[in-house]
């Protein structure tokens, strides 16, 4: 029975008793931080992947300290949010103390992002613990990195119970948002030792980005991942694919490399074709990240201030 308590399921309606303006309050509060900075969709979307990845869907990559997972190589310098999340953990605690997880916050922030980023809605399945402990090492292994291929990147999913379509769809995350010139800058000049950029990036954008991203430079500016529609969650990055137009590389291979003729290539030219289907399918592979792993019941703890674990 102990075994059968800790898969406890998740359910829509979790907090519906203890805490019934949950939803209104986060709602309210990402609208305010999208207001005030159009780019924190993106990152409060890849927060919440970036928790799932590493100890499951526990709130462990908001723990500060020199050993958490801000520090990793793929959040370091990288991730954001954190200040939006304090925010939002104070108007919940404010509302119904001691009630809410980081996790599940961050669970219902990142699906707001999408919606109020012209993304479509689902049912936030909610009963998340926060974890105790940060994984830095785990969050260096699990999480994907832009320089990855197709196979690699596949494993790493289906590590977390994710398919080759949860591949494709949430990559897809990259509609909105930017990236720092060091993910893809090797695809710039001297790609894989050719003395040459990366042959799959349209000449135009190669050239752009040559000037946004010098060689000199220290890798900190940015570029948005989806140049046509920086903040509109839709199919457009799949149609960049399609011409060339992937900022990373692990963008860019679902479309043109050797290995995504057999498995990506095809679901890439679904999506930008069929907006609904993506809208609907980036919905279900969202739920079922979110759904990596959870500490539920007993496990865990609800966690006062999404930084630090309770004393």
């Amino acid at each position: 029975m102990s075994c059968m308590a800790v898969r406890a399921q998740l359910s829509a309606d979790f907090y519906s008793t203890t805490c019934p303006n949950l939803l209104k309050i986060v709602r309210k509060e990402v609208q305010n931080a999208i207001k005030t900075e159009m780019r924190m969709a993106a990152s409060l979307l890849r927060l919440h992947f970036h928790d799932c990845f590493v100890n499951g869907c526990d709130g462990s990559v908001l723990l500060d300290g020199s050993d958490g997972e801000k520090f990793a190589f793929p959040n370091l310098n990288s991730a954001r949010g954190f200040e939006v999340m304090d925010s939002i953990k104070s108007s919940v605690e404010s509302a119904c103390p001691g009630v809410v997880s980081c996790a599940d916050i961050l669970a219902i922030a990142a699906r707001d992002a999408i919606l109020l980023s012209g993304g479509n809605s689902w049912k936030v399945l909610l009963g998340r613990r926060d974890g105790l402990v940060a994984n830095q090492t785990g969050a260096n292994i699990a999480l994907p990195a832009p320089t990855e291929k197709i196979p690699s990147i596949t494993a790493k999913f289906a590590a977390q119970g994710l398919n080759l379509t949860d591949v494709v769809v949430l990559s897809g995350g990259h509609s909105i948002g930017f990236a720092r010139c060091v993910t893809f800058s090797d695809r710039l000049f001297n790609f894989s030792s050719t003395g040459a950029p990366d042959s799959t990036m349209e000449t135009t954008m190669v050239s752009d980005l040559q000037g946004r991203c010098p060689i000199t430079g220290d890798g900190n500016n940015t570029a948005p991942f989806d140049r046509n529609s920086t903040d509109l969650f839709d199919n457009h990055y799949f149609q960049n694919l399609l011409n060339g137009k992937g900022l990373l590389s692990s963008d860019q291979i679902l479309f043109s490399s050797d290995v995504a003729q057999t498995t990506t290539k095809d679901l890439v030219e679904l999506y930008s074709n069929n907006l609904p289907l993506f809208l609907a399918d980036f919905a279900n592979s969202m739920i079922k990240m979110g759904n990596i792993s959870p500490l539920t019941g007993s496990a865990g703890e609800i966690r006062k201030n999404c930084r630090v674990v309770n004393s």
